[in-house]
């Protein structure tokens, strides 16, 4: 059984190889039913390994990255999304378009270990179909976006909703990232999720189920922040990470919706007879002199004086600059001359003094004692320059 199983898998990775991810898919959808297609590793690893390795059973498992984009622009249409979280897992094309048309879109598959490329062309046809009359919008608290287009888990999630909506006849319109809802980038922590939106229609109306989340006991224990009380019977939730958040339900009713207003009619472009065009009147004339003198020349003549002021503060009214008069400058100088009249006369009485001079100017003076060395004979040829050798009082020793 396992040698069968392994020949199948031999099988088909030799057609893939064959037919490759080079070829064109073409797919054709619902308008307003959700569109899912898994970008599979696989599929674009049979490009990057020749026949030869695919024989000898060496197959690798590369990481990959995929650049999605309409065919001649450079991003998708505004109704496809694109998601991969690592580059060991696969990618997934989800959306749900809005209104009929055909859609190129271009897949780069890069191979992280060779950085070989290989590219891969969806042709996606949107047909029109009318739209489900009834609408709910549900949220998911503990998924990821990545974690629910996975055909197997939409299924387990449409199980629960059908017996939420006690109808099988239920349809996944959209599914969408809560972070595309506003939603905050939750912490990098095992067991926070950034949460999911499903989407579901039908053509049969609400069960009393959902219809107890319109009344006001359900809103009131919404806002109040309390844990809310799931009706009896209502508490579908196979797996609880499938489980929905109850204050966070809304429903759409279609059938009550307004329809849009009719499109304007254009008109000839000609004007119908039966009146002249009258111009309003012209504004009166304005006279900006004022303006002018407001503006600028009041403002001029403020700083000219406030220059003035500056310019005779610090070159009239100096600090030491006193005005005189004769009387002060007789008085002046009066003191100049008495001053150096005195210096004169101290002079001259210094002079003739009989005193003796200080003994700090005799030669040889020893400054801690007070005593002086005779004066030496100035005729003698050997005039010592330190007359003894060692000095009791001085603060050094001589060396031995």
């Amino acid at each position: 059984m396992a040698g069968c199983r392994s020949w199948l898998f031999f099988v088909s990775v030799y057609a893939v190889s064959l037919f490759g991810a080079k070829a064109e898919i073409k797919l054709t959808i619902p308008v307003g039913r959700l569109f899912t297609y898994e970008l599979l590793r696989e599929t674009f690893q049979s490009d990057f390994e020749p026949l030869s390795k695919l024989y000898a059973g060496r197959l690798y498992d590369d990481p990959m990255i995929f650049k999605c984009n309409k065919q001649n622009f450079p991003d998708l249409p505004e109704w496809l999304r694109f998601t991969q979280r690592h580059p060991y897992e696969n990618g997934f094309l989800y959306g749900t378009p809005l209104e009929p048309g055909k859609s190129i879109i271009e897949v780069y598959a890069v191979n992280k270990r060779s950085y070989e490329t290989t590219r891969q062309i969806f042709v996606i046809k949107a047909e029109a179909e009318k739209k489900l009359p009834y609408q709910a919008e549900f949220f998911i608290k503990l998924r990821e976006i990545e974690k629910v287009l996975p055909s197997s888990v939409q299924g387990e999630i449409k199980q629960d909703l059908q017996k939420l909506w006690d109808t099988e006849a239920l349809e996944v319109v959209n599914i969408s990232n809560a972070l595309d809802h506003g939603g905050r980038v939750p912490l990098p922590i095992a067991g926070h999720f950034e949460g999911v939106y499903v989407k579901v229609g039908s053509k049969q109306y609400f069960s009393e189920c959902l219809l107890k989340t319109l009344t006001a006991e359900h809103e009131k224990q919404c806002t109040a922040g309390a844990k809310v009380k799931v009706p009896g019977g209502c508490n579908f939730c196979s797996i609880p990470s499938n489980c929905i958040s109850w204050c966070k339900i809304q429903l759409f009713d279609l059938t009550k919706q307004k329809p849009a207003p009719p499109a304007p009619t254009v008109g000839s472009g000609i004007m119908e007879a039966g009146g002249d065009f009258n111009p309003p009147d012209s504004p009166p004339s304005r006279d900006y002199f004022p303006d002018y003198m407001v503006t600028v020349i009041v403002p001029l003549i403020l700083a000219l004086i406030l220059s003035l002021i500056l310019a005779y503060i610090m070159f009239c009214r100096r600090e030491g600059v006193v005005k005189r008069d004769k009387r002060t400058d007789h008085i002046q100088l009066y003191h100049h001359h008495t001053i150096h009249g005195n210096t004169d006369e101290l002079r001259n009485m210094a002079g003739h003094r009989r005193a003796p001079a200080p003994l700090s100017t005799l030669p040889m003076f020893n400054y801690r004692t007070g005593e002086g060395a005779p004066p030496l004979d100035s005729d003698s040829p050997n005039i010592p320059i330190i007359m003894a050798q060692h000095d009791p009082y001085c603060d050094t020793l001589p060396r031995k």
